[in-house]
């Protein structure tokens, strides 16, 4: 799979916020320099008027905050931690931690890190009581916020303000900076696969929340169009183990001469297995079972 950067507000580790072309805004984060001439304060001002010190009225904290918003000015954690000693904040969002693809994310995101020396914070949103507070707090104590957005990613964005964002595969358009993985090329190569192994009757267990095939759901299906099949699709909420065997016992149900099935995620997959498992179906004899992430729990299954 390819992974391509989409620097729509690139957020570079050095705290660097990037351009935003449609806003019209400087390449250059602002500083609290520009913040002190566009207010025509002093920088010590600023300093008092972002922080909500005393020693200034209320008219000139109100010029000082209407000039750093203009200038979408954030005071930086980094040039804060470089008079502390203090390191340099990554704010990763998984959306949850039970898929065993979010610790696997985590654990790649914390080596990286580690070795730029970056310390890293995590907010579940999946998992979190209130998840538009847990993004906002992981956005107050990090110098840049990188994850999964989901269809909350405008929302969320707005809130987070002028934190550098990198979205990890965005669902829809590009607000900041974003990195997408393209499956595109490795479905192409299942689609040889399948088809060089006389699958005839292949089905889609796909996942997505409008009920409507996924994106990778629609390479899949046109991949194996192409190649002469008529694949069934099920689609479900959720890309969860339990979605995974229900759609999969009810397409072996419904199509008995299924001989392949093309799960979502690997934890999908887990479920097709299960549900093949229940029914009495051999797998990879009767039915092949091909999921899509690589995650090392899918070598500890049998088959794998």
């Amino acid at each position: 799979m390819t992974d391509t950067v989409h620097p729509a507000d690139a957020a570079a580790p050095d705290g660097a916020a990037g351009a935003d072309a449609s806003a019209g805004r400087s390449a250059t984060r602002a500083t609290i320099h520009d913040v002190a001439a566009a207010a025509g304060v002093s920088r010590q001002t600023v300093t008092r008027a972002m922080n909500g010190m005393y020693g200034i009225s209320a008219a000139t904290q109100e010029r000082v905050l209407a000039a750093a918003s203009a200038l979408h000015y954030r005071p930086s954690r980094f040039g804060r931690g470089l008079v502390t000693g203090g390191d340099r904040q990554l704010g990763l969002v998984v959306n949850d931690l039970r898929n065993p693809y979010s610790p696997e994310l985590a654990a790649a995101v914390l080596g990286l890190a580690a070795a730029r020396g970056w310390n890293v914070m995590l907010a579940d949103v999946g998992l979190a009581g209130d998840s538009d507070r847990a993004v906002q707090a992981l956005g107050a104590q990090t110098d840049v916020v990188i994850g999964y957005l989901g269809i909350r990613a405008p929302e969320w964005i707005e809130r987070l303000g002028t934190v550098p964002v990198v979205e990890l595969d965005p669902a829809g358009e590009v607000l900041r900076g974003a990195v997408r993985i393209d499956p595109a090329s490795a479905v192409e190569d299942l689609a040889d696969h399948l088809t060089a192994t006389g699958v005839r009757h292949p089905v889609i267990v796909d996942a997505s929340h409008t009920g409507r095939p996924s994106s990778r759901g629609l390479l899949v299906l046109d991949a194996l169009r192409r190649r002469g099949h008529r694949p069934e699709i099920a689609i479900a909420e959720a890309s969860t183990s339990e979605h995974g065997a229900a759609m999969a016992a009810r397409a072996l149900e419904r199509f008995p001469a299924v001989d392949a099935v093309v799960a979502f995620n690997d934890v999908m997959a887990l479920g097709v297995l299960a549900a093949c498992r229940r029914a009495g179906v051999d797998v990879p004899g009767r039915v092949r079972v091909v999921g899509v992430d690589g995650l090392a729990v899918g070598t500890l299954v049998a088959p794998t």
